[in-house]
């Protein structure tokens, strides 16, 4: 039997931190590494990829062999949950994610969990579920597995508008203008959500992430309506499950919201991004739960001396209490490797 014990970040995300901080970095399975454009040339779609276990569990070990990361995060795409209801999903070239729009009443009764122990869709997404199986036989005993989902806002704004948005218009008027429906699609979202990281969890999983990568600037009342009400149903069906293992929630961009959302949703750590006050996380989230973050992944762009040094001011200014080294979102594709290794050195290095 594997020694959970060893696991650093596993144990870190439990409020017990070592003398080492432990890290993982956002999209840290991606393009800027040659070796997974290389697995990536082997496939027809971005789809595909992500349904080849082989291939898939092959890309996520990639960053922990080359970095000694300790934490390995499943490479899949937020988009196999709608996909996984039947819904249509494709990548194109230049333009990123494309969806058949649920955009009323028809294009949401098309969608199916497919019965009430939702066979249909744990057949549809079951090859992710391989995936972790063959990570988790493939890591070291130290080294924790991430699962992760998207929040169904953050998933429901793909799923209305067909497409990603730099204002999430479709989703918000629906929501406003169409409220049974679009709190229909939410919960929906929440009970396949649930059920992808139970079964990410049971295939072996250390932890899970749920990302909110569009979290921001909604109205407080929706804020909790869409973001808060539907993450903690996701945390309490999961916890009936599997009530030890950690989940982490990233609000990304929430701004004063996201202490409210760390104190409403149950979630057990709170990933931050890249514009959060480091002393004022330290100060109002950090002495209730662990936190993960934040350096702007643009920094590791340019290397050197200014991401050394923001790197040195993350880990002096958490190091009061359990803090995952992160980045505030996920490495960009012209991310130079050699930086990503001088910066995984220098976290290594520090002691608390």
């Amino acid at each position: 039997m594997p020694d959970r014990s060893k696991r650093l970040l596993l144990n870190t995300l439990k409020g017990q931190p070592g003398e080492r901080v432990p890290f993982w970095f956002m999209r840290q399975a991606g393009r800027y590494l040659s070796e997974y454009r290389e697995v990536r040339a082997t496939t027809s779609s971005f789809m595909e990829f992500c349904y080849s276990p082989d291939k898939a569990a092959e890309v996520t070990l990639q960053p922990v062999r080359r970095f000694a990361t300790d934490g390995a995060i499943l490479f899949a795409d937020i988009l196999v949950v709608p996909d996984g209801l039947g819904q249509k999903v494709w990548f194109e070239p230049g333009k990123g994610p494309q969806l058949t729009a649920v955009s009323d009443e028809a294009g949401f009764s098309a969608l199916t969990t497919g019965g009430p122990d939702m066979a249909g869709f744990h057949d549809r997404v079951g090859a992710v579920y391989e995936t972790v199986r063959r990570v988790r036989a493939g890591l070291p005993d130290s080294v924790t597995l991430l699962g992760f989902a998207g929040a169904p806002w953050t998933v429901a704004t793909y799923m209305v508008e067909g497409q990603g948005s730099r204002d999430h218009a479709a989703a918000r008027q629906m929501g406003y203008g169409q409220a049974d429906l679009f709190g229909r699609l939410l919960d929906m979202l929440v009970e396949a959500t649930s059920a992808y990281l139970i079964a990410q969890i049971d295939a072996g999983a250390d932890a899970v992430q749920i990302f909110d990568s569009w979290a921001a600037a909604l109205p407080e009342p929706y804020f909790r309506a869409w973001v808060i009400e539907p993450t903690r149903a996701i945390v309490e069906r999961v916890k009936a499950v599997h009530g030890e293992t950690p989940i982490i929630g990233f609000p990304r961009l929430a701004g004063s919201l996201t202490a409210l959302y760390a104190a409403e949703t149950g979630v057990d750590a709170l990933s931050l991004d890249t514009g959060v006050s480091l002393s004022w996380a330290a100060d109002t989230l950090q002495t209730k739960m662990p936190v993960q973050g934040n350096l702007d992944p643009h920094l590791v762009v340019a290397g050197g001396p200014a991401m050394h040094a923001e790197a040195a001011r993350i880990l002096d200014t958490l190091n009061g209490g359990a803090h995952i080294f992160n980045l505030g979102h996920g490495f960009v594709p012209q991310t130079p490797v050699e930086h990503v290794a001088a910066l995984s050195d220098q976290i290594r290095a520090f002691r608390r």
